[in-house]
């Protein structure tokens, strides 16, 4: 039968594993299990064991309020005994924590508390306290966001061959459709995406054999010279909807938007968080966009609005760079060069499949901005429990996007990951 200190000690580093598998770089805010209650010892009276985890929402005195990753407010009491450590996101261990002090912790801290209910049977007595600062986390994340950024490719899986352990993605772009495949080895991490959550950090290890044509996948590693080829470090895919449609009814009390959508023609109600990436198109924009689908030269004047009912022309090739590839000196992300036009040569085109990063360049939208008869693309998840997806991406201003696209299509010009939602980004979330 173990000691007491052998069963602390124990439970401490056991604990320390959760509490670094969910603020390792990842999100800071992700949903966890409910606190449950450990089983004692043969030697312990037993005591309603809690371990809440989640960010400091305020500190007064000795008592530290946080905010679970539950959502709910739990008030920690810390006690002359209690015992403060300090680990590094990405720390496995306990053995290189740091003792550190209450005037150490700030709110937004991320900790870990493992204590006894008290009889009020609302705040937790701390024996331990495991931390992780909120500056730490943050500059993982970073670190790991400019990984992806400049290692990391994404799209559409076309095919899967697990005999030459490859998978062939299809990349998000406007014009020519643009190919890469992605080799793994046995060092290869695999993670998929939880049916209902968009948070990188509920990804779970997935074999191969889970990946299937028409998920979507992210993959960082090694990419060949001529970007065709992507050696694998690191993959994670999942299951998502594109949808693509005209809004019928918002409820902002609820935070949910119904669309009609153009594909299947029934309505489809979605929900927004606060981990949507929303957008909306300026007008420019998405004329330059409208005009590349429907084979419009770049040089042409913008169009006005066409008619929704005639058939989409073929799509033209792409006037700039394959997607995916590295950019040449001069241009940004958007595709804009020093001068600042855009990828077409004019204000607001975009350049290939560099609609994403033009996505992350723009000002964030709201709910609020959104209007009924309004035509909008998204990105989201395949539904939980509850059946009702919620938005990844949600992209408005598109009327002309989809006249010029085919029903089935228009969507899919978007990826679900946005790099400040992919992994090692808040939300966590390619």
């Amino acid at each position: 039968m173990e000691s007491r200190k052998q069963f602390v000690l124990r439970k401490a580093r056991c604990l320390a594993a959760i509490c670094l598998s969910l603020g390792a770089g990842i999100a800071p805010v992700s949903q966890a299990a409910p606190p449950q209650a450990a089983t004692p010892s043969a030697a312990q009276t037993p005591v309603a064991t809690v371990k809440p985890v989640g960010t400091i929402k305020s500190i007064s005195g000795n008592i530290i309020t946080l905010t679970t990753d539950s959502g709910s407010d739990v008030t920690v009491s810390l006690q002359d005994t209690s015992k403060l450590l300090r680990v590094a996101p990405g720390q496995k261990d306990l053995k290189d924590a740091a003792p550190i002090q209450l005037t150490d912790l700030q709110p937004g801290d991320r900790i870990l508390v493992l204590g006894k209910l008290a009889d009020d049977g609302k705040s937790v007595l701390a024996r331990s306290v495991v931390a992780m600062k909120q500056a730490d986390v943050a500059a993982k994340q970073a670190h790991e966001r400019e990984e992806w950024q400049r290692h990391g490719t994404g799209g559409l899986v076309s095919a899967v061959d697990p005999a030459s352990n490859t998978v062939t993605i299809s990349l998000p772009s406007i014009g020519e459709k643009k190919t890469v495949a992605i080799r793994l080895s046995n060092a290869t991490v695999l993670r998929r995406y939880a049916p209902d959550s968009i948070k990188f950090d509920d990804a779970r290890p997935a074999p191969l054999d889970q990946i299937k044509p028409g998920d979507q996948l992210r993959a960082r590693g090694t990419r060949n010279a001529d970007g065709s080829e992507l050696t694998a470090d690191e993959i994670v895919s999942g299951s998502f909807r594109n949808i693509a449609g005209t809004i019928s009814a918002v409820d902002a009390s609820a935070n949910t938007l119904t669309v009609q959508d153009l594909a299947t023609s029934k309505p489809v109600t979605i929900k927004i968080t606060n981990d949507t990436q929303l957008r909306k198109l300026p007008a420019q924009m998405a004329q330059g966009i409208a005009m590349r689908l429907k084979g419009t030269p770049p040089d042409a004047p913008p169009q006005g609005p066409t008619n929704s009912s005639a058939p989409a022309a073929q799509a033209s090739k792409p006037s700039g760079p394959p997607a995916g590839a590295p950019q040449g000196a001069g241009q940004d992300a958007s595709g804009q060069g020093a001068g600042g036009s855009g990828g077409m040569g004019k204000p607001g085109g975009v350049r290939g499949g560099d609609l994403q990063q033009a996505l992350l360049r723009m000002p964030p939208a709201t709910l609020a901005d959104l209007q009924k008869g309004e035509a909008v693309m998204i990105v989201a998840t395949s539904g939980g429990p509850n059946g009702m997806p919620t938005a990844i991406t949600l992209l408005g201003g598109v009327e002309p996007i989809l006249e010029a696209s085919p029903k089935s299509s228009a969507s899919t010009i978007l990826s679900p990951w946005t790099m400040s939602g992919a992994p090692g980004g808040e939300g966590a979330t390619p």
